[in-house]
């Protein structure tokens, strides 16, 4: 079993102690958990307890995480989802989940295993096809095993081209992290891996309510395959919704408009959880 950090220890402890319901916080490539404390404000007002787990041997700070980038390396989907449900697992009661990007679908996985009240998957990256923003990535095998960081130009273009290029740098210098490289071959493969970790059970009849948020201009993951997702799981027996925000794209739960966002996922998990 993974071992939680202390600040992951702390906030299950406060969860468990506070007797509300817990939201788990997923964050995705190329991000610290950090990047959600303003929505654990807001839930957290809202009556919930943010828990905010990071990825295995996550650095805790972006200058802690741009100064040994090679933390990063290796980490793969099912290790994280595991790390996750470990989380999970120490709560005394179910939660909510909410992921974004990458972590939209490790929130979808952890919802497939049955461990999610209510969960709400933003720009959720993709299961059953691949990720052509992520070329530049995927064009070097070697990519496989290392930590990968983006040039401030492929950050504008995948993540901040809904944004003035002020707002583009000023969120680039003060989230932006590398990312293992692992988890975007595991995407691309999906397709013709029986056995890729990149799945979910989309069938379960636990899964609970899911909502999938797309942001209209997102160019790493597009309307197309938040549709997709969505069409492959509303036959579940449990609530499946789609929504769209308008004009934005990939940094949404980041960008001058997060709070929209967060509002939008907060009204879901307040219908359900």
């Amino acid at each position: 079993m993974a071992t939680l950090t202390a600040r992951e220890s702390g906030q299950v402890d406060a969860a468990n102690s506070s007797g509300r319901t817990p939201v788990v916080f997923i964050h995705g490539l190329w991000l610290l958990a950090s990047s959600w404390d303003r929505w654990a404000a807001v839930f957290e007002q809202a009556g919930f307890a943010p828990v905010a787990p990071g990825w295995p041997d996550d650095p805790e700070t972006v200058e802690e995480a741009r100064a040994h980038p090679e933390a990063f390396a290796g980490k793969k989907v099912g290790q994280v989802a595991d790390h996750v449900g470990d989380v999970i697992g120490n709560l005394n009661k179910k939660p909510a989940v909410v992921g974004h990007s990458f972590g939209g679908l490790l929130a979808q996985i952890i919802a497939g295993r049955g461990l999610s009240a209510a969960t709400v998957a933003i720009d959720p990256a993709p299961f059953r096809s691949s990720l052509k923003s992520a070329s530049p990535v995927l064009g070097n095998p070697a990519n496989w095993k290392r930590a990968v960081t983006l040039s401030i130009e492929q950050f504008k273009y995948g993540w901040a081209n809904a944004l003035s290029d002020d707002e583009a740098k000023q969120l680039y210098e003060t989230f932006h992290v590398a990312a293992s490289g692992a988890p975007l071959f595991q995407a691309a493969s999906a397709n013709i891996n029986p056995w890729t970790e990149a799945k979910v059970d989309s069938k379960r009849s636990d899964r609970g309510p899911l909502l999938l948020i797309s942001g209209e201009s997102d160019h790493t993951v597009p309307w197309a395959i938040v549709n997709a997702s969505y069409k492959q799981q509303r036959r579940n027996s449990g609530v499946t919704e789609v929504a769209t925000i308008p004009n934005r794209g990939h940094a949404l739960t980041i960008d001058g408009g997060w709070r929209e966002v967060a509002d939008k996922a907060l009204a879901f998990v307040q219908r359900f959880a």
